[in-house]
């Protein structure tokens, strides 16, 4: 995991829509970048829809959020169009942006050992520095634990 203070790496990937993002497009602001590990799979889909029901509180506090995994455009677009998810996914097939994040490497399942994503989540400041830092999340009431952190502090509780 990168530490809370780390400059956070510079990415350029595609999103569902076919379109170029950039993690400086969002310097002046806060910026979720979630590492999931395949859409359309049940965590990852209760991660997603859990950071989509929380945009419009995220977006009171200026935050933005980018979901990352290994899927191809093709699969994102499906998986974003089917759950009326609102913010960008980004494509890294081959797990080059996950792996600046130490986000991305050898896993087992099912007696096989892969590389793959790990579900890991950092928020990013306004000046490009790691925040706030997340690893092996749960996904059910991620996006909740990742808001109730962004809250000011005299609003928190």
């Amino acid at each position: 995991m990168l530490d809370v203070g780390d400059e956070a790496p510079e990415f350029e990937l595609t999103n569902q829509h076919g379109e170029t993002v950039n993690r400086s497009d969002f310097e002046g602001q806060r910026l979720v970048v979630y590492f999931y590990p395949r859409a359309n799979t049940e965590g990852c889909t209760t991660e997603a829809c859990g950071f989509n029901d929380a945009l419009p509180r995220l977006d009171d506090l200026d935050v933005a959020v980018v979901g990352i995994s290994d899927d191809p455009v093709d699969d994102i677009d499906d998986f974003a169009a089917d759950y009326g998810l609102e913010f960008d996914l980004l494509s890294d097939e081959f797990g080059e942006v996950a792996t600046l994040y130490e986000s991305y490497g050898e896993k087992r399942m099912f007696g096989k050992t892969f590389d793959g994503v790990f579900r890991n989540t950092y928020v990013v400041g306004p000046d490009g520095r790691i925040e706030e830092a997340y690893e092996g999340v749960s996904p059910d009431g991620h996006a909740d634990e990742v808001l109730a952190d962004l809250q000011p502090a005299d609003i928190a509780h």
